[in-house]
């Protein structure tokens, strides 16, 4: 561009009258480009504009899920009534907070759709990934469970994890949704397609914020007699179609075994509101450290 600007220079200081005709067949030939070099109208070359860099790109990710915004606190957190401050449950919570550092443990409920992959213990370097239906979870500190259920070759699998075994690898949600019930052992009684899952299915978005999908199916059971009598009052049982399977009579017979009392019980109150922010806070202070300080 530089060699342009003099090559014009020298042209207009040794053949004025020619200028212009000149102009035109070199860039017609290609020699000159017009585009770049151009002449002002008082005689002096026009200067480039000022390069500005484009913006910087905003890559997205569309591979990792979005973290829930929702406040949630695993239920393993919250310790057994009258255990509220032992030490022992203090440094588990520690030891809980430092395994999340290392695998991702989503949110998830009893009725949500589940792909846990872990570690084979008899083949070094090898994984075993099981998808199924949660049914139910219990324990609490770093004895926390979890069961999975399908239906696999016409035969019912169940599988108990250990939240925070070391051997588990990735913990998936598939379908994030809650039931009526907080426990679905009643499954192993129903039909076998309220536990079949796709083996290959595919994660369901669902929102960050908002409120966790109820799932008010009602299931149809086998025919009797069944693992448990579902029908009694102490399971409290919302998700089963008695109405195909017992009588009115059969099921005024089960209210028997009522215990309207229990709800009087003071002493079975368990208030654990202050506890959970407390907790809560803790567990989020942990999370949100760097890695090298845990």
């Amino acid at each position: 561009m530089y060699v342009c600007f003099w090559f014009l220079a020298e042209f207009e200081l040794t053949m004025p009258e020619r200028k212009p005709e000149l102009v035109v067949k070199l860039a017609k030939q290609g020699f000159l480009s017009v585009s770049v070099c151009r002449l002002s109208s008082g005689g002096d070359s026009q200067q480039p504009p000022k390069f500005t860099p484009p913006p910087k790109p905003v890559i997205i990710d569309k591979t990792q899920t979005v973290a829930s915004l929702r406040k949630f606190l695993s239920p393993e957190f919250i310790p057994p009534r009258q255990r509220t401050n032992p030490l022992k449950f203090y440094m588990e919570r520690k030891d809980m907070v430092r395994r999340r550092t290392v695998i991702a443990i989503p949110e998830f409920y009893v009725g949500s759709i589940l792909a846990v992959t872990m570690a084979d213990p008899n083949s070094s370097g090898k994984t075993n990934r099981f998808v199924g239906i949660c049914i139910q979870r219990g324990g609490k500190g770093l004895g926390a469970t979890f069961v999975l259920r399908n239906i696999i070759n016409n035969q019912g699998v169940e599988i108990c994890y250990e939240m925070y075994n070391p051997r588990i690898q990735e913990i998936q949600v598939l379908k994030l949704e809650k039931r009526l019930d907080d426990n679905l052992m009643y499954l192993r009684d129903a039909l076998p397609e309220y536990s079949t899952v796709d083996p290959n299915m595919k994660p369901l978005s669902n929102s960050p914020t908002g409120e966790v999908h109820v799932n008010t199916m009602k299931v149809r059971m086998k025919p009797r007699p069944w693992s448990k009598r579902w029908e009694r009052p102490k399971f409290n049982i919302q998700g089963i179609r008695f109405d195909l399977y017992l009588s009115p009579q059969r099921m005024e017979h089960a209210q028997k075994w009522a215990e309207p009392w229990r709800e009087y019980d003071m002493l079975k109150e368990y208030d654990t509101e202050e506890l959970e922010e407390k907790i809560y806070a803790e567990v989020q202070q942990g999370l949100n450290k760097p890695k090298a300080e845990c």
